[in-house]
């Protein structure tokens, strides 16, 4: 059941206000129900780094599984599966290049999560795309999802699909509340890093695979957001937020990169969905 207010259907319906060729978006209680939607719902966007939370997730499960371990050595030494889906394994951008210690400095990495998915296909004995599918994609329902390439940047979605993985990140089914509250909160506190798009962090909080909010200032998300929301906002002009003090997710896939457009657009965009909240 849908249940929609006439406020935050306007809210989220400004997405198709944006300077974009197609968008989609759309806000889901954390009991799971819809509040609102807009735009084309079963359109594929491409994710870019929002696909990282769906890896994550792969991962949180990998870990309940036993098919890898947090302490489990991965990337450079010294570094852990938990270094590198927390952005603190020292590994550059793309290249892999060691550029600190583990846990000294948060560089934001898409190497790092293409080495995350290397240990968990090792440890689960598949291909980490097939991993995914059977661990996270199947099981939700997620069935026009499919990841073509780097865990770091190349899933592909839709708006009905990515509402189904909003919904488990606030109820989660797949793994325990412990281990979902685990990733959502801060790992290694009080390090530096870039939040990409938006310049240096002191501190760069972020989590296992999503980011956290908290103080950062500016921010993709919006200033009524709580400190406790977290998520991923992607290059190629996607978000995912959970805000827990509002009791709410949304969603917003368009198809133009990021740019001074979101900037200018997207954090507006999350306070009136809130208020409206």
């Amino acid at each position: 059941m849908w249940l929609v207010s006439s406020e935050l259907r306007t809210a989220v319906g400004t997405v198709l206000d944006w300077p974009v060729p197609h968008a989609a978006s759309a806000v889901v209680r954390s009991d799971g129900t819809v509040a609102a939607v807009a735009g084309e719902q079963e359109r594929e966007f491409r994710l870019a780094s929002v696909t990282k939370p769906i890896v994550a997730y792969a991962v949180l499960i990998a870990v309940e599984e036993g098919a890898v371990d947090w302490d489990d050595p991965a990337g450079p030494d010294g570094s852990t599966v938990r270094h590198l889906a927390a952005h603190t394994s020292g590994v550059s951008f793309e290249e892999g290049k060691v550029q600190a210690q583990p846990g000294k400095r948060r560089i934001y990495s898409n190497r790092g999560f293409e080495l995350l998915g290397e240990a968990v296909a090792a440890g689960a004995g598949m291909p980490f795309a097939e991993y995914l599918h059977e661990a996270v994609l199947a099981p939700l329902g997620m069935a026009a999802t499919r990841l073509d390439g780097s865990p770091a940047a190349d899933v592909t979605s839709t708006c009905s699909d990515m509402i189904r993985f909003a919904a488990e990140l606030q109820a989660p089914t797949l793994v325990s509340a412990e281990t979902l509250a685990e990733a959502t909160s801060v790992a290694f506190p009080d390090v530096d890093g870039v939040l990409p798009g938006y310049g240096r962090q002191s501190p760069n909080d972020w989590g296992l695979g999503f980011e956290i909010r908290d103080g950062k200032s500016p921010h993709w998300t919006g200033a009524r957001s709580s400190p406790r929301t977290f998520g991923h906002f992607g290059q190629s002009g996607t978000f995912l937020w959970v805000d827990p003090d509002a009791g709410a997710a949304c969603v917003v896939l368009t198809d133009r990169d990021f740019g001074p457009w979101a900037v200018e657009a997207w954090p507006p965009f999350t306070d009136r969905v809130l208020a409206a909240l």
